[in-house]
């Protein structure tokens, strides 16, 4: 693929949770170069690109930040690219920017998922605002999936006995009913139900419960 003036500062591109890219897709070049002003002058970080396809060169999905996107573009429109970041797992808040026409087809797409959409010309500072709150909803989004990764990790470690003793327990039984339950003595659910906690990272009862209910249970 042709090489875009954009990328050449990000052919190899490297993401920080410390730092999130705010991701500018637009054909329009001095849209672009606007973009870019008005972000920087806000102290966030940022990489343009000229067309769906250039961002899909450099899309990666560990990206963290949002994408600003235009809508109607020459090759892939906006709402194609975002189909195809979905299947790529690439799972930045995307707000769209739409002319008149566009609003339609915006509609469809935030349907789709995406988060926000403004109309062109737009205001500086509801842009600012609402990539403010999308970059917020990254944030929150990669901290629950990291969470999310740790506590199934964790579930892999627990012993069959212990996955039944953590069932019982999340659901509001305590010692000796679990022991009655699964017909064992109480010192030995309460044995297991240690180790349990241990191995799940949780320093009492309600962080072991919070864990477990901002999951899925099924996968106990």
């Amino acid at each position: 693929m042709k090489p875009h003036s954009e990328m050449t500062e990000a052919q190899t591109p490297t993401y920080s949770q410390s730092r999130p890219t705010v991701f500018v897709v637009d054909d329009d070049a001095a849209m672009r170069d606007s973009l870019r002003w008005l972000l920087e002058s806000a102290q966030l970080n940022v990489q343009t690109c000229d067309s769906a396809e250039a961002f899909l060169d450099i899309a990666r999905p560990d990206a963290c930040g949002c994408l600003v996107l235009d809508v109607q573009m020459p090759g892939l429109s906006g709402p194609e690219l975002m189909d195809e970041l979905k299947r790529r797992h690439v799972h930045l808040p995307i707000l769209f920017l739409s002319g008149h026409g566009d609003i339609p087809t915006v509609v469809q797409a935030m349907k789709g998922g995406a988060v926000d959409f403004l109309q062109k010309p737009y205001d500086n500072a509801q842009l600012l605002e609402r990539i403010g709150q999308a970059l917020t909803l990254d944030a929150d989004s990669r901290d629950a999936r990291r969470r999310e990764f740790l506590r199934s990790q964790r579930l892999e470690g627990l012993t069959a006995r212990e996955r039944e003793i953590l069932e019982q327990v999340v659901a509001g039984r305590s010692n000796k009913e679990v022991g009655r339950k699964l017909a064992i003595s109480y010192k030995t659910v309460e044995a297991h139900r240690g180790r349990l906690m241990r191995k799940m990272g949780a320093a009492s009862f309600a962080e072991l419960l919070q864990m477990m209910l901002g999951g899925r249970r099924e996968t106990i």
